[in-house]
């Protein structure tokens, strides 16, 4: 059984090893038969692609993933041949942690306003821009 390893971990990895990653749906997109996952656990800004073959994984589950869902998924580290990152997974199996209902999740793909976020505060957190900050003063 393969450890979870964090976003900002497998970024930096080679390609060819299988991998557990686990974090919160920031995007998920795709055609027919290929969708394509952003993942973040919040160790980094970046956020690590998914690509899943929709034939080899239930409909029904990938139904579920939306913006904001929690997932753990198991696949392989392979080198990305778009641009943008080094590597991507494979995914080979998908585990749903928590579900995430698209209309009560308010942070969507769109940028958000610090203002809109004084009114939802608990979905800080989630932000780009509150987990660098938190990022930082851990560091510091």
């Amino acid at each position: 059984m393969t450890a979870r390893k964090k976003v900002i971990d497998l970024l930096a990895s080679a390609p060819g090893q299988e991998v557990l990653a686990k974090g919160w749906v920031r995007t998920k997109r795709g055609n027919k038969e290929i969708a394509f996952i952003a993942l973040n656990d919040g160790s980094t800004i970046h956020n690590i692609q998914v690509v899943v073959d929709k034939t080899a994984i239930d409909p029904t589950l990938l139904a579920k993933i939306t913006t904001g869902a929690c997932i753990a998924v198991r696949g392989k580290l392979v080198e990305s041949p778009g641009s943008g990152q080094a590597v991507e997974i494979n995914a080979s199996e998908i585990e749903i942690s928590g579900e995430c209902d698209p209309v009560r999740y308010p942070l969507q793909k769109k940028d958000t306003s610090l203002e809109y976020l004084r009114s939802v505060a608990h979905m800080r957190l989630r932000t780009n821009t509150f987990g660098a900050v938190l990022r930082i003063r851990h560091a510091m």
